[in-house]
């Protein structure tokens, strides 16, 4: 009996606590689950000093990683070690990013965010859209909340615990409205109770000439097979055809966590055999012919979080971009290089014309 009772305290009651406790994970991530409305109305905080869309704008998109993956940073869900950063690299980060942004708010009229952290351990529970807020004066914003667990058990040693983010856009103008779609889909039972809830943000601003210009920022998913991103796709492009043809202008910005048509990749990158890449580039013709992708082929936007950044042997890609109906005109497209120094993601900056250009006495239509 005594050798019986040494088994059962060494190992019975161990995997019962083991399991007790990941029961009670999954109980509680059930109870306080996020489960957005497919289509609501988000907060619009603060006013644009423009009422109506000019002509011609200048829109930057950046994933800014929640200030917690710059170039020091490894990730353990990429093949890395780290969960979060020590605070003082965290808040570097931060600092480093609201200096990015102080320039941008020179030039742009609109500026896209994701992965905007307001309240998570990762990010030491800072509220980063207020801090953002005083660094874009004279800005609207609207916040779309993407990821809202309160507990995050994995790694098993070291859980990421809380999370609290999400899609930020700012602008010059005041929207009409602004509002948070729920992308449909999702992983299977329990993972998704742990997973971002992915959306994008819609946006609506009177032009001069009496349309609407339908600003999209949109943040697809990651670490799935390509079936979740499919499905994403195919829902945003219904949105797309009924805006363009209802005589609106569309542009979306974001990270798509996919890569541009046309893209053959960058030094430093290579895509595995066993990939069916398929399922890893947007089509050409998405959402239908006549629209633009717009990205800069000789700067990456997003790198491997297997190790800390290095110059040389850093897998990079280019996964974040713009996409205009037929009625914008694509004028310049840059990548921002910022050697990754405060986030795993790179800016991009694209400038536009809304309409027709008069051209040599005639108008033409672009």
């Amino acid at each position: 009996m005594k050798k019986y009772r040494y088994i059962i305290y060494l190992v019975v009651l161990p995997l019962l606590v083991i399991f007790l406790y990941f029961a009670g994970v999954i109980g509680y991530a059930m109870i306080t689950d996020f489960q957005p409305e497919p289509v609501a109305e988000v907060e619009l905080t603060g006013e644009g000093s423009m009422t109506t869309a000019p002509d011609t704008l200048t829109l930057v998109s950046w994933n800014i990683g929640y200030s917690g993956l710059g170039a020091e940073s490894d990730f353990f869900y990429d093949g890395g070690k780290t969960v979060r950063m020590p605070q003082p690299v965290v808040e570097k980060n931060f600092n480093g990013i609201e200096t990015q942004l102080e320039a941008f708010a020179e030039e742009a009229e609109v500026v896209m965010l994701q992965e905007v952290d307001r309240d998570s351990k990762r990010s030491y529970f800072s509220d980063q859209l207020d801090g953002l807020r005083s660094t874009m004066a004279g800005y609207s914003d609207a916040f779309a909340v993407n990821y809202q667990v309160n507990y995050v058990p994995i790694p098993f040693t070291d859980a990421l615990g809380k999370v609290n983010a999400g899609q930020a856009t700012f602008s010059r103008f005041t929207p009409t409205s602004s509002e948070r779609h729920s992308f449909e889909g999702n992983y299977d039972w329990p993972t998704y109770l742990f997973f971002l809830d992915r959306c994008f943000l819609v946006q609506r601003v009177p032009t001069q000439d009496g349309k609407e210009l339908v600003l999209i920022n949109t943040h697809n998913s990651a670490y799935d097979d390509g079936t979740l991103k499919q499905r994403q796709m195919e829902q945003m492009k219904a949105v797309l055809i009924e805006e363009y043809e209802q005589g609106n202008y569309v542009i979306v910005g974001g990270d798509w966590n996919q890569f541009p048509a046309g893209y053959q990749g960058l030094p430093g990158f290579e895509l595995p055999d066993s990939v069916d890449t398929s399922r890893l580039f947007v089509p050409a013709d998405y959402p239908a012919s006549g629209w633009t992708w717009a990205w800069d082929p000789n700067v990456p936007t997003n790198r491997s979080l297997a190790a800390s950044y290095n110059d040389e042997t850093t897998q990079r890609a280019i996964i974040d971009y713009f996409l205009l109906s037929p009625n914008v005109r694509l004028l310049d497209v840059s990548g921002i290089d910022a050697k990754f120094k405060y986030s795993d993601h790179n800016p991009v900056k694209v400038r536009v014309g809304l309409g027709e250009v008069e051209m040599e006495g005639e108008l033409m239509e672009e």
